[in-house]
């Protein structure tokens, strides 16, 4: 994809790929293999930025590593920590440079000052000390140090000439930049040079963007043409766990919003299609309280169409959830606000009445519906000189409730139509061929598709995604049966012990100050400490098991004697009374977010 700035062109801002850190008793030391000369330290004891200049002649460090880049740095109650990468994969390459996948991370602790802190305060730095440390094993996070990823090719293609020689972090899209916040005191500082100084420290990981790379071999009147194809995944940066990010907030920026985009590129052209993904965009709240699918709380009504308008053009918003109980209730109220959104065309389509469990083939209902407005909207499609050949002029916006599992299989469908014509389109295929009559190459089309999902749903709500076996074989099997119960399983679980606090920490939704409550004072809806709600659950789980158990048993062997029977009783009424215990204080169990003030 040869839409890079020419030889003439302005020199590109790269950023260095190997940093050497050195640890010494006062400081950090970060300076750059390149040109050891030039880096920056990060004292210890208080946290402050200083560039380095020519030979500092430092004394020699305790501790000397390789990392291979800077996330950012937060401040604390008391202390300063700040975040850098120690492992890499490469994965593939973007537009001809390298794209690397994010492995680990280790938190610099810069806070001696700690020891002069009160009681309170040093509980305060250790719990979220805790939810650092669950950053360093953070999944699904991406970069390049070559070029930015969270433009997708429509856009990048129609900036300025120049705009490429610019730092990373000032070409990137904000809405998809993960570390953003973390990045905030680097870039106050100003931790940047000319080129390939400062602040190439800094690595841009966009919030679980997931390039996924195939080469396809597709034959047309014998002729073998090779495409290089990949789907990335971007996600807003405001995140948050399953349950406890819904809706929209009033800004219009909706929870588990990503745009997905689907590449190919081949000798001759380069060719880009985007869809995007978000809750549904009004207020509303799913209070977790133990039940497995918690009450909907449709509310105030946000505006968010405008900014996908601007940003898109034309939107087709397809309404994936059910149409009766709960989500119709919500999906009503949906309905009803998009009666007064213009550019925009709602379609309701009630997934699980249509499609079940594996009928994957009734999304031709839905396609025949919005076949002639999505064809109109078109792709993107460059040829190798740059000249643009068509532009996509709008997108498809999907949901459901969680925008993951019914979204997934109807964007993969969608996605196949939009590849058919953009292959007809260069000649690859004839019109009445498709991606689906090769079956090597279909296969890697759905298994690249189920890979994305399961990514944004490990993100999203801790486990793979169900119904991926309709992505990856159009139909359920056994197999994948058992995949969505276990699957169903942990999310429940995941749904209520789950809080989700370290990703409002990183990501800037929570600022930590002194002068703030501590977020560890007791909450008046969780009147149990965190630690010993999650005790209670599991003791209470073994009585009611045991309860039944007991019960069953008890009248399996109680024939005519009236005492088994009332032993029976007795554990079924003891069984009763804890079940109905849990059910009452079932909001006060579950782990809620401490950091936001979710009610």
């Amino acid at each position: 994809m040869n839409i890079e700035p020419s030889s003439g062109s302005p020199e590109r801002f790269n950023l260095y790929d190997e940093l050497q850190l050195l640890e010494f008793q006062d400081k950090f030391v970060i300076k750059s293999h390149q040109s050891p000369n030039h880096g920056f330290s990060i004292d210890r004891r208080d946290g402050n930025i200083n560039l380095l200049y020519g030979d500092t002649n430092l004394e020699s460090p305790s501790n000397t590593s390789t990392i291979y880049g800077v996330v950012g740095t937060i401040r604390l109650v008391v202390g300063t920590y700040a975040i850098v990468i120690t492992s890499r994969k490469e994965v593939g390459s973007f537009l001809g440079f390298p794209v690397y996948h994010l492995m680990s991370m280790r938190v610099l602790a810069c806070n001696e000052a700690l020891r002069f802190a009160t009681g309170q305060e040093k509980k305060d730095e250790a719990y979220f000390m805790t939810l650092l440390k669950a950053v360093e094993s953070m999944p699904g996070l991406y970069y390049s140090y070559e070029t930015d990823i969270t433009l997708n090719l429509q856009r990048r293609s129609k900036l300025v000439e120049g705009w490429m020689s610019k730092p990373i972090w000032k070409q990137a899209d904000p809405r998809f930049v993960w570390n953003r916040h973390l990045l905030e005191e680097l870039i106050e500082c100003r931790v940047e040079g000319k080129r390939n100084t400062f602040y190439s420290n800094i690595n841009f990981t966009e919030m679980y963007t997931a390039p996924r790379y195939v080469t396809m071999m597709l034959t047309n009147n014998n002729i073998i043409m090779n495409l290089e194809w990949l789907v990335i995944i971007r996600q807003h940066g405001d995140i948050g766990t399953r349950m406890w990010r819904r809706g929209a907030n009033l800004d219009g920026d909706t929870a588990n919003f990503i745009e997905t985009e689907q590449l190919f590129e081949n000798e001759d052209f380069s060719s880009s299609f985007l869809l995007v993904r978000g809750s549904i965009p009004i207020l509303w709240e799913q209070i977790v309280d133990l039940s497995y699918k918690p009450h909907l709380r449709p509310n105030i009504v946000v505006r968010h169409f405008n900014d996908l308008n601007q940003r898109y053009g034309g939107i087709i918003a397809v309404d994936l959830t059910d149409k009766h109980g709960e989500e119709g209730q919500l999906s009503a109220a949906y309905a009803a606000e998009m009666q007064n959104q213009q550019n925009v065309r709602y379609v309701p389509f009630d997934f699980h009445c249509h499609c079940g469990s594996s009928n994957f083939d009734n999304l031709k209902i839905l396609y025949d519906e919005i076949s002639e407005d999505f064809e109109k909207q078109r792709y993107f499609l460059i040829d190798s000189k740059g000249n643009e050949l068509e532009e996509q002029k709008g997108v498809v916006r999907h949901n459901c409730i969680d925008s993951l599992d019914r979204t997934n299989v109807t964007q993969c469908y969608l996605a196949e139509k939009s590849l058919n014509l953009q292959l007809q389109r260069i000649g690859v295929l004839t019109l009445s061929e498709g991606i689906s009559m090769f079956d090597e190459e279909y296969g890697k089309f759905r298994t690249l598709w189920a890979e994305q999902g399961d990514e944004i749903s490990l993100e999203y709500a801790g486990t793979y995604a169900l119904k991926g076996d309709l992505v990856r074989y159009g139909k359920q099997t056994i197999f994948g049966m058992i995949k969505d119960g276990m699957s169903s399983i942990s999310r429940y679980y995941l749904n209520n012990f789950h809080d989700g606090d370290a990703l409002d920490l990183i990501s800037g939704h929570y600022t930590v100050s002194r002068n703030s409550d501590s977020p560890l004072l007791q909450n008046s809806l969780e009147p149990f400490p965190k630690t010993v709600s999650t005790q209670i659950f599991p003791v209470a789980s073994a009585l009611i098991i045991g309860g039944l158990t007991a019960t069953s048993f008890t009248l399996q062997q109680g024939g005519r004697n009236e005492h088994r029977y009332v032993s029976s009783v007795l554990f079924a009424g003891i069984t009763a009374g804890v079940v109905a215990i849990v059910k009452s204080n079932g909001r006060h169990l579950c782990s809620r977010p401490r950091l936001c003030g979710l009610l």
